[in-house]
């Protein structure tokens, strides 16, 4: 089976980073696994020393909504690969005034409120229990090496956020996103659980880069959430985000020979 080292998991507005005739494209290849198909076919590349594995989180044409995306399959086909570390791009809004559209952040915590959606690979244990530690859901070696290619890159990530994931597709009302921001979190997004918990369990080193493309909902007076205005912000900054993944991956550090989240016998493959 084709092998990778990286895996890139693309958000809204991110369908493709190695594609056929790029420069750095190697093969695409199809993954089944136990937990069902993945959200389309992984483009495969050579980036520097690193072999990099892109899949597209809601699929080639965004037809999995965030409540409805494999999680479980994505993580199991990028683990069946051998990838051992995965940067997760991904939209999100703000709740912090200084943090405006268009910045990047790198969250440090997070805070699950999603409902729906399969959060582990135990649906039964075996001979002995799986109870995966998440006190710090982000690889703490990832999160740096982003921070400094993001400054190095001259778009300089915010370092210390919670970010905190809804449910969805719906935005969250306005006394939602005065309690998010009352408890001092600093980001909304949609997909980031249970794809980090997943991760772990896998024994995948996980951190993602955030991009601001909207206030949360009222947060600023009659700044309200358009989906439209989303999509069009994160479209103008796609080539900048390819750019500095393209950076970010080459300069990463090999990934730990211990797990930095720990040993796991997951049941991802």
């Amino acid at each position: 089976m084709s092998q990778a080292d990286v895996g890139v998991i693309g958000g809204s507005g991110l369908y493709s980073l190695f594609a056929p005739g790029t420069e750095n494209h190697l093969e695409t290849v199809s993954v089944s696994t136990k937990w069902g198909e993945p959200s389309g076919d992984i483009e495969i590349a050579q980036v520097g020393s690193r072999r990099v594995a892109f899949l597209p989180r809601h699929g080639s044409s965004h037809q999995y909504p965030p409540h409805r995306i494999p999680y479980r399959a994505n993580i199991a086909a990028l683990s069946e690969l051998g990838v051992k570390q995965i940067v997760a791009p991904c939209a999100c809004g703000s709740l912090r005034e200084s943090t405006p559209p268009g910045a990047l952040v790198v969250p440090d915590q997070l805070v699950d409120q999603t409902r729906s959606r399969p959060h582990t690979f135990y649906d039964e244990f075996d001979e002995q229990t799986h109870h995966a530690q998440f006190a710090e859901p982000f690889c703490a070696g990832l999160r740096e090496s982003l921070l400094r290619t993001s400054r190095d890159y001259g778009w300089a990530a915010t370092e210390e956020a919670t970010i905190v994931v809804i449910e969805g597709p719906s935005f969250s009302t306005r006394a939602e996103v005065e309690f998010y921001a009352r408890q001092g979190w600093g980001i909304v997004n949609m997909t980031a659980a249970p794809e980090s918990v997943l991760a772990r369990e896998a024994g995948i080193c996980y951190a993602t880069l955030a991009l601001v493309t909207n206030y949360s909902a009222n947060l600023i007076a009659g700044a309200g959430v358009s989906e439209q205005r989303v999509f069009e912000l994160f479209a103008q900054n796609t080539e900048r985000i390819r750019g500095l993944l393209l950076h970010a991956v080459s300069d990463l550090p090999p990934a730990p020979t211990t797990s930095c989240v720990g040993s796991h016998s997951s049941q991802a493959d």
